[in-house]
């Protein structure tokens, strides 16, 4: 049979993907310091047995002050190199391409995991040893009632970010990863810069697009340049803020166009998240309903997309592709429900109905089983 589009190969720079699945980068909010563990490494790991062509690692804070929350991950010292290369190493044996998600939550930082309620932090998380610490953004404007004031950053703080970006970028290089995306959405720092609701400055990192920008572009261009030619950088956006005189999907063509000119490779697009804890917050769902962004900004800014978002199956997402929506799909919480997602996208599209694709740790005998409930 003809290999169904979302089987089929992509090679992007020197980075050849074996198929078109891409795990979605979801924060487990469980790592202590920064530091990467055995949870990282099982939870990424099953994926990459999963069938998955690519798996992406979280977001990863650039500095200390950068995390969600208190288990985020963090390439800020060299240090945090070896137990995410553990990770990265058995990723890449499996055949499949190690990702990671470079990122700074801005005034999104200092919160409570989800799993405690996912708000600002309380007594309860002081008791549990959570402290806050002081957050910065483009301006002095809070998540929402309740939620740490962050200050606003200074040019020069501004000037020590971008670098922090591109030295963390080279950290993962370090660790083995072959793809790096920048986490331009859902209202971390990079997306407050963008949307004029959250950045009111008034010097040139702020003011019209072009100002509001280019904080995004300069991030973007200082991880391209720390990260070696024949390796991939995609960037992540929230396509729409959602909201009211927010970031539209006007201004994702032109910044997408910019990034492509500066080197990057891929646009994930997202949306949503601007304001409240809640990634996706502000924006309507439905099956795939993210994949209109990634087609239009695929259309008219010329440049290969990630679809994510809603999409539960193979021939949904082989849809998606054949309707030239995206060359990439990207799975998450479909992922967590069902971690051998890529194997099943494949059996239910008719093109590995022997199991040939599994581990043949496993492979071996689901075939075995297969055949004897046929007799």
């Amino acid at each position: 049979m003809t290999t169904p589009r979302l089987f089929q190969s992509l090679t992007i720079r020197g980075v050849v993907m074996p198929n078109r699945i891409v795990l979605a980068p979801m924060c487990q909010y469980s790592a202590k310091d920064g530091f990467a563990n055995d949870w990282h490494l099982v939870h990424l790991g099953r994926f990459a047995m999963g069938g998955f062509g690519c798996v992406m690692a979280e977001a990863t804070a650039v500095e200390p002050e950068g995390r969600i929350t208190h288990g985020d991950l963090g390439l800020w010292n060299d240090a945090q190199i070896a137990p995410l290369k553990q990770t990265s190493d058995f990723i890449r044996n499996r055949g499949v391409v190690p990702a990671i998600q470079i990122a700074h939550a801005g005034r999104k930082a200092s919160m409570q995991r989800p799993w405690n309620g996912n708000g600002p932090l309380n007594e309860s998380d002081l008791a549990r040893g959570d402290q806050p610490w002081e957050i910065k953004a483009p301006s002095a404007i809070a998540v929402d009632a309740g939620y740490i004031l962050p200050e606003e950053l200074s040019k020069a703080e501004i000037e020590q970010l971008v670098i922090r970006f591109g030295e963390a970028t080279a950290r993962a290089d370090a660790a083995g990863f072959d793809l790096v995306e920048t986490h331009g959405a859902h209202g971390y720092l990079i997306a407050s810069f963008l949307s004029p609701i959250t950045n009111q400055r008034h010097d040139s990192y702020g003011g019209d697009r072009a100002g509001r920008m280019r904080f995004a572009l300069e991030v973007a261009r200082s991880m391209r340049e720390k990260l070696p030619s024949h390796k991939a950088l995609f960037f992540r956006v929230s396509s729409v803020d959602g909201a009211e005189n927010g970031w539209s999907m006007a201004d994702t063509v032109v910044l997408a166009a910019e990034l492509r000119s500066i080197g990057v490779d891929v646009i994930d697009c997202s949306s949503g998240g601007l304001t409240g804890s809640s990634t996706t917050q502000n924006t309507k769902r439905g099956l795939g309903y993210q994949a209109p962004f990634a087609k239009e900004t695929r259309e008219v800014a010329g440049i290969p997309t990630m679809a994510v978002g809603l999409i539960l199956d193979g021939p949904q997402a082989e849809k998606l592709l054949e309707e030239g929506s995206a060359d990439l799909i990207a799975i998450g919480r479909e992922a967590l429900k069902n971690p051998h997602w890529g194997h099943d996208a494949a059996y239910s599209l008719g093109f590995d109905h022997d199991f040939g694709l599994w581990p043949e740790q496993s492979g071996w005998w689901l075939d075995k089983r297969a055949k004897a409930m046929n007799r």
